[in-house]
């Protein structure tokens, strides 16, 4: 597996649509290949931000959360809240590298991951690529950030290893690889977390790969999440007590 990211100038609310940024920074990309979006640049580019000055960010972070959780002190300045169905902080929202606003993730991540995708195929003539647009996010126990994948389109997201055997013919029942996680962590160490300006990333030769020519369907996307009530950590996740947002999904739905 080979990914090579990719330096772009610097980005600002409302400066371009990521269309012309992919137009001007993106010049191959060859057939089974995955693009990694930060969500930050996508969000610019859809100009889903807030100045800071005058923002409530608490309430800012209710009104982006599906569900937060209430009553508890902010860790190390961050509150622990649900949205777009992930375990996430802040609702997602940031303030680095985004010169004085409050970056919100962006409103319909999974339709931009399909228009991207679209955009890519047309633009290039390839059949066979994915789109990846993630965000860091922490794990538990666990210094460091890593990345996550907010939204994908164009491949199958989980490889799954049920009816195979391990190295003993031990059937494997639950054993399955995060493909498009474990691909938005490759990327997120390739783009950095600083002052790289590297917000994009083209990742190649991935193995357990599989390409779709269709947009994911709701019944897909609903498959990619766990319950939290079926959830490893679902122990944890069921004891809050949880307050709902302003996006309002249930957690079980998401």
């Amino acid at each position: 597996m080979i990914a090579q990211a990719i330096h772009t100038r610097k980005i600002t609310a409302n400066s371009c649509t990521i269309f012309e940024l992919l137009d001007e920074f993106l010049q191959e990309l060859p057939e089974r290949s995955v693009l990694v979006i930060t969500s930050k640049i996508v969000s610019l580019c859809e100009g889903r931000v807030r100045p800071i000055e005058g923002t409530d960010l608490e309430k800012l972070i209710r009104e982006e959360a599906e569900w937060y959780m209430p009553g508890a002190a902010p860790q190390h300045g961050y509150v622990t809240t649900l949205a777009h169905g992930m375990l996430t902080l802040n609702s997602g929202i940031d303030e680095s590298n985004a010169n004085g606003v409050y970056v919100l993730w962006p409103s319909d991540p999974q339709a931009s991951a399909n228009a991207i995708r679209h955009y890519l195929q047309e633009r290039f003539g390839v059949k066979e690529v994915g789109v990846i647009i993630t965000d860091s996010v922490f794990l538990p126990m666990r210094w460091g950030a890593v990345g996550s994948s907010l939204a994908s389109s164009g491949m199958m997201p989980v490889y799954s290893y049920r009816e195979q055997t391990d190295i003993f013919g031990r059937p494997l029942l639950l054993s399955r690889t995060n493909v498009v996680d474990s691909l938005a962590t490759v990327a997120t160490l390739q783009m950095g977390e600083g002052a790289e300006q590297t917000p994009l990333a083209v990742i190649t030769e991935i193995p357990h790969s599989t390409f779709v020519s269709d947009d994911p369907s709701e019944a897909e996307l609903a498959a990619r999440h766990t319950p939290p009530e079926e959830d490893m950590f679902g122990a944890l996740l069921t004891a809050v007590e949880w307050k709902k947002g302003g996006a309002g999904a249930a957690p079980s739905d998401s």
